[in-house]
């Protein structure tokens, strides 16, 4: 769930409004989220928990900004290549004053599998997300494609084979979120937290919550701010 630097993000375009979870808003409280009822608010992104008796993980997104004439349909309503999808044209606000106590403060990235990179990448720029950059890794265990993706403040990072390996859908994987003072929330966090390393972003470190001891279905990872930029 690593990435390196992106041009800062533009003022309009894509935004990501909200997330739908299958968790129980006690499990996100107790990994030191604030919730008002059940919605956890990060930036300006509304993570919706719609509880666990049902399906669990991320369930689908809202996203603001795109050209919905691009989502396909499907049984359930629409979908970013097998991502189920609604398409608005704003947000919500976020509460004043929203604090969480273990520092997140907003979405950094979030996390997409797909097991055919070109057809994805077709699909989002379908709806009006073009790729940033593409590039080889093996950091999720053998060769991967990583391509960047930018809705708002966030990264869609999309994972995919090198040649296709089947048609399935995409899937949402996590998030990774950027906290005001990792330290702090290692601090608090303690042994639910794994080991802090040095993230791909010059200048940033990582850390992934044991997000199933506390009931969760969603990996989460906790990031430094970014750097100031010199000049």
């Amino acid at each position: 769930m690593d990435d390196e630097a992106l041009p800062d993000p533009p003022l309009v375009g894509v935004r990501i409004t909200q997330i739908d979870v299958g968790d129980a808003p006690e499990a996100w409280a107790a990994a030191g989220f604030a919730m008002q009822d059940s919605t956890c608010w990060l930036g300006h992104t509304a993570v919706t928990l719609v509880g666990s008796d049902g399906p669990r993980r991320i369930l689908s997104w809202e996203l603001a900004g795109i050209d919905a004439d691009g989502l396909d349909d499907s049984e359930d309503g629409t979908a970013l290549d097998g991502l189920p999808t609604r398409a608005v044209t704003k947000g919500g606000a976020p509460p004043a004053g929203v604090v969480h106590p273990n520092g997140a403060q907003l979405i950094d990235h979030v996390v997409i599998l797909s097991p055919d990179h070109d057809r994805t990448v077709a699909a989002f720029e379908a709806v009006g997300l073009p790729p940033r950059r593409t590039r080889s890794t093996d950091i999720y265990g053998g060769p991967m494609l990583q391509t960047f993706f930018r809705a708002g403040p966030t990264i869609i990072e999309l994972v995919a084979p090198p040649t296709p390996l089947g048609d399935g859908p995409c899937g949402f994987f996590g998030l990774a979120l950027t906290v005001a003072d990792l330290d702090h929330t290692v601090e608090g966090l303690g042994e639910h937290l794994g080991r802090v390393k040095d993230a791909v972003q010059p200048g940033r470190r990582i850390t992934t919550l044991r997000h199933k001891a506390l009931g969760m279905s969603v990996a989460i990872a906790f990031m430094d701010p970014e750097p100031p930029r010199e000049g």
